[in-house]
């Protein structure tokens, strides 16, 4: 019989309050179903809303950019609704369907912009969703563009977008 320890002990494992991800457990299977249902009501990937602008019976949604005029300039999503967030209650009327739903972006995932524009549109009655990524995703992903100069396109960023196929299959 051999009594000499082994030479490395395997680490102990970890206590939940120890762990980084577990510290907070998981929710309950039916609460987070409820959780991420409810996240994709409010959110629209980028791929998504090119899709749907793609589609020929039309959208089915307006896309409104929230930015500045500058903003706006520097370039925006091509057949997008210019429409700054302070000026969405007194010119949403005028501007928008409110049978058709919006989807808000503004910079990127930094800019709270889109979230301010869709809380304003909800308060006035419209349905809206935000679009995760903003302008930022659109144009790292190798979507086309407008500028006072024309249309551009950049190409696709490998960390946000499958650059071989058209689908991520996600």
């Amino acid at each position: 019989m051999n009594t000499t320890p082994p030479r490395f002990a395997p680490p102990a494992a970890p206590t939940l309050s120890d762990h980084p991800v577990l510290r907070v457990p998981p929710a309950a299977p039916a609460a987070a179903a409820a959780y991420f249902a409810a996240s994709l009501a409010f959110h629209a990937d980028v791929s998504d809303v090119a899709a749907a602008l793609s589609l020929d019976a039309g959208p089915g949604v307006i896309v409104l950019d929230s930015r500045s005029t500058a903003s706006w300039d520097q370039g925006h999503i091509p057949g997008a609704v210019h429409l700054p967030t302070a000026l969405i209650p007194e010119q949403a009327a005028r501007l928008l369907d409110p049978a058709v739903p919006v989807v808000t972006y503004c910079w990127g995932p930094g800019c709270d912009g889109a979230t301010r524009a869709a809380l304003a549109l909800a308060r006035l009655g419209y349905q809206v969703k935000e679009m995760r990524g903003g302008f930022e995703y659109w144009v790292r992903e190798g979507f086309a563009f407008e500028t006072p100069r024309g249309t551009e396109r950049r190409p696709t960023d490998p960390l946000t977008a499958p650059v071989a196929d058209e689908e991520c299959g996600c």
